[in-house]
């Protein structure tokens, strides 16, 4: 385990707040890093894929990069402009 591990390990025994914020806060950033992957595998830019949502290139970039509250339609749009298409599993 490195530094960062063992200061979040201690950090979310001691602060259940911190520990709440970073596991939804994670939880967003895999969400946009998939998105991306999705995007960059597929070899479409962030332009063109605002251009086939009918959207700007920048609520791409904040999809990607800040996932918070994303909804599933959208989800399911953003993966469909791909040609994928979005699977959710509770586990």
């Amino acid at each position: 385990m490195n530094d960062v591990e063992k200061y979040i390990k201690n950090r979310k025994k001691i602060d259940p707040e911190f520990a709440e914020g970073f596991e939804s806060g994670y939880a967003s950033f895999k969400i946009g890093v998939l998105l991306a992957q999705a995007r960059e595998e597929a070899g479409i830019t962030k332009k063109e894929l605002a251009r086939k949502l009918n959207k700007h290139q920048s609520l791409i970039s904040r999809i990607e990069n800040h996932a918070e509250n994303v909804g599933i339609s959208t989800l399911e749009k953003y993966a469909n402009a791909l040609g994928k298409k979005i699977t959710i599993e509770i586990s």
